[in-house]
C-alpha cells in the first residue's frame, strides 16, 4: 500500500499540518550580498570616515603651524627693531661723547678729507693712465724705425762680406756703395725719429712729479686720520681696568695704552680686533 505524505491528506495533528503549510507558504530566502558589494560599501564608508578625521585634525594643526610662523615673524621683527634702536642709541652716545671730548671737529675733518682723498686718487689714476698711453704710443712709433735700421744693416753687412771675399762684380760693388749711402741717410732719419719718441717717453714721466705730490698729501691725511682714530680707540677701548688720573705718560715701558712706533700701533689695532 502506497504511503501518504503528511500535510497533503490533512491527516495528523493540527500542529504538524500548520508547520507543513507554513513551510510551503514561506518565500525562499533572499540572496545575500556578494563579497565584492560588501567590500565596496565598506571601502567608501572607511574613506568618508578617514576624510572626516583628517579634516577634523588637520584644521587645528594647520592653524597651529600658521600661528607659530606668525609668532616667529613677529619675534624677528621685534628683535630687528630693538637692534636698530640700540644701534641708534649707541650712535647718539658716541656722538655726544666725541663732542664733549672735542673729537667732533677731528671727525668732521676726517669726513671732509675722505672725499678729497678719493678725488686725489682719481686724479692720480687718470694721470698714470695718460702717461702709460703716451709711452706705449711712442714705443709703437719707435720700434719700426729701429727694426728698419737693423734690417738694412744686416743686408749691407752680408754684401760687404761678399765684397771682401771677392765674390762681387764691379756693378754689384757700385750698387753696394749706393745702398750704403742710402742706408746712412735713412739711419739718420730713423735715429731722429727714435730720439723724438724717447723725448715723448721722458715727457710722459712728468706725471710722477704731480702724482707724487698728491700721494704725499694723501699719506699725510691718512696718517693724521690714523692718529686721531687711534686716540679715540685708546680713549674708548682700554685694554685693562680704567686707570687713575695720573697725568700724561712719560715712558711707554710696561704700558699697553701708550704707543711710540708703527709696530706698536699695529699690535694695538690687532688686539682690538681691527
Amino acid at each position: 500500500m502506497r504511503p501518504q505524505e503528511p500535510g497533503i491528506t490533512g491527516r495528523g495533528t493540527g500542529a504538524e499540518a500548520r508547520f507543513h503549510c507554513a513551510d510551503l507558504a514561506s518565500p525562499p530566502p533572499a540572496a545575500s550580498p556578494s563579497a565584492e558589494d560588501g567590500a565596496g560599501g565598506d571601502s567608501e564608508e572607511l574613506e568618508r570616515l578617514f576624510d572626516s578625521v583628517a579634516i577634523r585634525y588637520a584644521g587645528p594643526a594647520a592653524r597651529a603651524a600658521d600661528d607659530a610662523a606668525a609668532d616667529r615673524t613677529a619675534a624677528n621683527a621685534d628683535a630687528e627693531r630693538r637692534l636698530f634702536t640700540r644701534v641708534g642709541q649707541l650712535t647718539r652716545e658716541l656722538h655726544d661723547t666725541l663732542s664733549e671730548l672735542g673729537y667732533a671737529p677731528l671727525i668732521e675733518q676726517g669726513a671732509r678729507a675722505i672725499p678729497d682723498a678719493r678725488r686725489r686718487l682719481t686724479y692720480v689714476s687718470e694721470m698714470t693712465e695718460q702717461a702709460a698711453r703716451r709711452v706705449l704710443n711712442a714705443v709703437d712709433v719707435a720700434r719700426p724705425l729701429q727694426e728698419r735700421i737693423a734690417r738694412e744693416h744686416a743686408s749691407l753687412t752680408q754684401r760687404w762680406v761678399q765684397l771682401h771675399e771677392g765674390r762681387l762684380a764691379l756693378d754689384e760693388f757700385r750698387a753696394l756703395a749706393d745702398d750704403t749711402r742710402s742706408y746712412f741717410a735713412s739711419a739718420q732719419e730713423c735715429t731722429r725719429g727714435t730720439q723724438e719718441q724717447l723725448t715723448e717717453i721722458m715727457m710722459a714721466q712728468e706725471f710722477q712729479d704731480l702724482t707724487g705730490q698728491v700721494i704725499k698729501k694723501l699719506v699725510e691725511t691718512v696718517e693724521s686720520l690714523e692718529t686721531e682714530l687711534l686716540g679715540v680707540l685708546v680713549e674708548f677701548v682700554p685694554s685693562g681696568p680704567p686707570p687713575l688720573a695720573s697725568g700724561p705718560a712719560v715712558a711707554a715701558e710696561g704700558r699697553t695704552d701708550v704707543v711710540s712706533d708703527q709696530r706698536q700701533v699695529d699690535e694695538l689695532l690687532e688686539s682690538m680686533g681691527f
